[in-house]
C-alpha cells in the first residue's frame, strides 16, 4: 500500500551570492528557466518543480515498508556557471533518513535540475533540506 507523502520544501538558505532582490519567480510550465533572474526565490521554485520526482523516489524506495521512514534529507549541490547542477549529494550531517537507495535517487533528481545562469559566471553552492513525512 502506498501512502501519500507530504514533502516540505524548506528555504534554500545557502545559495551564496545568489542576489538579494526579492523576486517571486514561479516558472510556468514550459518556461525557459534561463530567462529568469538568478535569485534565492528562483532556486526554490526550480527545486519545488522537481518535488514530484523527489516524492516518487520516496514512494519507490520507502513507502512499501510496514512503517515508512520519515525525516529530513539535507542536500548539497553546486549550480554551475551554465546553470546546471554538479556534485549533488545527500549529506550525512542533518539527514535523518538513512537509506542509500533513497539518497541515490534524490541525488539523481537533483542532478537533472537546470537553473538560470548566475550573472557572475561563478559556481554557487546550495544547501537544501527536504522534510519527508507520510500523510495517513
Amino acid at each position: 500500500m502506498l501512502l501519500p507523502l507530504l514533502l516540505a520544501l524548506a528555504a534554500a538558505p545557502a545559495a551564496s551570492d545568489a542576489g538579494t532582490a526579492a523576486v517571486t519567480a514561479t516558472p510556468p510550465r514550459g518556461a525557459e528557466v534561463e530567462k529568469l533572474p538568478f535569485t534565492p526565490d528562483t532556486i526554490r521554485e526550480v527545486v519545488k518543480a522537481k518535488q514530484p520526482d523527489i516524492e516518487r523516489c520516496w514512494e519507490q524506495v520507502l513507502a512499501g515498508e510496514d512503517k515508512p521512514q520519515e525525516g529530513k534529507l539535507q542536500t548539497h549541490f553546486v549550480i554551475s556557471p551554465a546553470g546546471t547542477v554538479r556534485s549533488a549529494k545527500v549529506v550525512k550531517k542533518g539527514t535523518t533518513v538513512k537509506n542509500q537507495a533513497l539518497h541515490r535517487c534524490v541525488e539523481t533528481v537533483l542532478s537533472t535540475m537546470v537553473f538560470p545562469k548566475p550573472p557572475d559566471g561563478k559556481d554557487h553552492p546550495v544547501e537544501y533540506p527536504f522534510n519527508l513525512k507520510a500523510v495517513r
